[in-house]
């Protein structure tokens, strides 16, 4: 478990003092006001949208596999719409990390987190089933300001990078643990304590089940909820944050614990999340993360790929 960021002085050296300057740079960014920030978001991502022509031929694809329904022209106004969104998510972690609480109680609303104090009053752990919104690292942020959790993350590469990221995430989390540490999210659960959980991502074919996402009938899918459900004794509580449509602040919803929950049946768990992810993401399509390679891994070796 990390409960501290690890500031060592080999982050001066020279390798890293271009990062340092863009992260410079976008700490000042926090000052300009937020409406402002959200524009230059846009922009952001509508360039981004031309430079990254391979993440754009992801996130189509991703979106024709979801909704083959949908008219062309739709496909390509949501497309363009969630470059634009996701510009905007380079502005939401600035904030996440750096803004004061007084700023972020200014541009936030809040509902449900009677919810969650039920359930930990109940001695009962917490498991806010989430997905990857774009604005997921503000709504951690924002959810820290009532109660802190333990956040699951991938450590980066990056030492500087990864000092940063959890220095920034400890704002709003007491603590971080590395995503594969199972031991360690059911010691937080037992205690109890709040953790973030999400399964709407490809993780590959070793811990994947196949079930139906959307339409498509066999996406690769974690149990990993069932799990840390039953071992850590808790309750799992859907959890949905957007950015306001007129870019002036966030909303959270936490909604109550699920009943049954978990089941008997792994699977079935399994195939009741996904419907509770499809719900979440179609309240807000274009602050989803589409970007992601979600149906890279097929049932088979041999299948074809859905991305050629």
């Amino acid at each position: 478990m990390v409960e501290k960021a690890q500031f060592s002085t080999h982050l001066y050296h020279p390798k890293y003092w271009l990062l340092w300057l863009g992260v410079g740079f976008m700490r000042l960014t926090q000052l300009l006001p937020l409406r402002v920030q959200m524009k230059l978001g846009t922009g952001l991502g509508r360039l981004g949208m031309k430079l990254v022509g391979g993440r754009a031929k992801t996130a189509r694809r991703n979106l024709e596999l979801c909704f083959p329904d949908m008219p062309k022209d739709e496909i390509e106004k949501l497309l363009k719409l969630n470059f634009e969104e996701t510009g905007k998510a380079i502005f939401d972690t600035v904030n996440a990390w750096w803004w004061s609480d007084e700023k972020i109680q200014q541009h936030m609303t809040i509902a449900g987190q009677e919810h969650v104090q039920q359930t930990l009053d109940n001695g009962q752990g917490v498991i806010l089933f989430a997905v990857h919104c774009l604005p997921l690292e503000m709504g951690a942020r924002i959810f820290g300001q009532f109660q802190p959790g333990v956040g699951v993350y991938r450590p980066h590469n990056n030492p500087l990078m990864e000092y940063l990221q959890v220095k920034g995430r400890l704002r709003s989390n007491k603590a971080l643990v590395p995503k594969r540490d199972l031991r360690q999210m059911v010691r937080s659960l037992r205690a109890p304590n709040v953790i973030w959980y999400t399964a709407d991502q490809d993780f590959g074919r070793s811990s994947a089940i196949f079930i139906p996402f959307f339409n498509v009938p066999d996406a690769a899918t974690i149990t990993g909820a069932t799990t840390l459900a039953k071992l850590g004794k808790a309750k799992v509580l859907p959890f949905f944050v957007e950015r306001n449509s007129d870019d002036t602040g966030y909303n959270i919803e936490i909604q109550p614990a699920l009943d049954n929950f978990p089941g008997e049946n792994e699977v079935e768990d399994a195939k009741r999340g996904n419907r509770i992810i499809e719900e979440t993401i179609s309240r807000n399509k274009p602050q989803y993360m589409w970007l992601h390679r979600r149906f890279k891994t097929r049932p088979n070796k041999g299948d074809a790929s859905l991305y050629k």
